[in-house]
């Protein structure tokens, strides 16, 4: 079976030793993806601001792999808080599509970095492997 390492450019997690994801075969692994910009800061701005950003990073590191937010099969959430619960739900909507991911949403007490407020780990399936139902 093929494992290959997932790059995007730039790649904010190079300095840090860990990779942006690696496809296994047909699946993807998307390390955990937060708000940040191509310099590797957190963007500035509430917490929509970052979600949306977290979930470009997450979309820009599956097509680097050969996927997509639509074959997205599970979804782990982590906050700094649980009371943007209903801006999860409608940052979901707003990039997922039905069936929607199966999902973990964790309360953590902090992230890599204080300013960051969302990061968002995937599981998703080759684009020419899925036929989601």
């Amino acid at each position: 079976m093929n494992i290959e390492r997932i790059v995007t450019h730039p790649d904010p997690y190079e300095p840090f030793h860990l990779a942006q994801g690696y496809r296994v075969g047909d699946l993807l692994f998307i390390s955990g993806q937060a708000a940040y910009d191509d310099q590797g800061r957190i963007v500035e701005g509430d917490f929509n601001a970052q979600g949306d950003r977290a979930m470009r990073n997450l979309q820009r590191a599956l097509e680097a792999g050969g996927s997509s937010l639509k074959n997205v099969v599970k979804v782990t959430i982590f906050l700094t808080d649980m009371g943007n619960f209903q801006d999860v739900v409608a940052l979901r909507k707003k990039w997922f599509v039905a069936p929607y991911p199966a999902d973990t949403i964790v309360e953590v007490r902090a992230l890599y970095t204080p300013e960051a407020k969302i990061e968002i780990e995937a599981v998703a399936v080759a684009d020419d492997k899925a036929q989601r139902r």
